[in-house]
């Protein structure tokens, strides 16, 4: 799909400051719509030693004590309003 719109543009142009604020200025996502899950990673290659599964159906992966992704389920059924609050929560999770 082209980004034919300025206003699509300018939406993705909002992630800059949040992938230079990522652990290792490195990050990359992708969406699975027929699962409805979302996978974000910082580090590849990525080996996860641990994960948790927190109340809000976020899988934090954990390279020892390192954050290196995170899986959203189901992002597509929650409204944008939920899904800022649940970047608050987690990121204090692992704080």
């Amino acid at each position: 799909m082209a980004l034919a719109k300025s206003a699509d543009i300018s939406r993705y142009l909002e992630l800059v400051p949040l992938i230079m604020g990522a652990p290792r200025k490195y990050m990359w996502a992708s969406y699975d719509s027929e699962a409805d899950v979302l996978y974000i990673n910082f580090k590849k290659p990525a080996r996860a030693t641990d994960s948790e599964l927190t109340e809000d159906d976020v899988i934090i992966r954990y390279e020892g004590s390192e954050v290196i992704g995170l899986t959203v389920l189901h992002p597509a059924t929650r409204p944008a309003r939920e899904l800022k609050s649940l970047g608050r929560k987690v990121a204090k999770r692992v704080a």
